[in-house]
């Protein structure tokens, strides 16, 4: 977990140094249009996205970090549009997760109940709240977090 949480952090916070930089003038304004992100490189982020939603299925700590890491790899640099793919995703991997969970019968709902309201509650007002906020500030605070992750695992 420690070396997947660095390799996360480290990769968000230099991912645009680590891109290709595209032939001929500007970047697109979307890393997805007009061809900017080549088959290889697409089939790449798909695949290391399956990779963190199988990871993050069973134990979704730093899930979203990496994520994030993997987005900026593919060239997206706008935070408030990486933090709504994120939590699409996540609601995404947590639902098949929660499906797989219910039908075994290993939830206990008492607990279940409480952090699906909770996470629910902190989800939209975190991101009401975010949206707010110049996205250098969001990109900043996702960094100082996925560093201070990194380091609380590699000390634990």
């Amino acid at each position: 977990m420690s070396v997947l949480l660095f390799v996360a952090a480290a990769t968000f916070t230099f991912g645009n140094r680590l891109r290709p930089k595209p032939k001929g003038g500007a970047a697109p304004s979307h890393p997805f249009e007009h061809g900017a992100v080549w088959r290889p490189a697409l089939l790449a982020v798909v695949f290391a996205q399956f990779l963190i939603a199988t990871y993050g299925g069973y134990f979704g700590g730093g899930m979203g970090i990496m994520m994030l890491a993997t987005m900026a790899l593919a060239g997206m640099t706008n935070i408030h549009e990486m933090n709504g793919l994120k939590s699409f995703l996540g609601v995404a991997i947590n639902g098949f997760a929660l499906a797989t969970f219910i039908i075994t019968g290993t939830i206990s709902w008492r607990y279940g109940l409480a952090m699906a309201v909770g996470a629910t509650l902190g989800g939209y007002s975190t991101a009401a709240f975010a949206r707010r906020l110049d996205p250098r500030y969001v990109r900043w605070f996702v960094i100082v977090v996925g560093w201070g992750m990194t380091i609380y695992f590699f000390v634990r």
